[in-house]
């Protein structure tokens, strides 16, 4: 449980710093869909999930690789 808790804490604090770092780059790439039509405004951040799952996805399998 301990070391969990530690890949926990170490994967929001480098989420943290990449928003920190790259704060206009998420949001606003080519595949994130925003529909606008008169008050209302969606909003689909498809790319941005894709490039956030593939990169967290990588680090929690180093991170489960170097803990075991």
């Amino acid at each position: 449980m301990g070391r969990l808790l530690i890949l926990a804490g170490i994967l929001l604090i480098i989420t943290g710093i990449l928003f920190q770092v790259f704060p206009k780059f998420l949001g606003k790439l080519p595949g994130d869909v925003m529909y606008s039509k008169g008050n209302m405004t969606v909003y689909f951040p498809f790319m941005t999930m894709l490039i956030i799952s593939i990169i967290l996805t990588l680090l929690v399998n180093v991170f489960l690789r170097f803990f075991k």
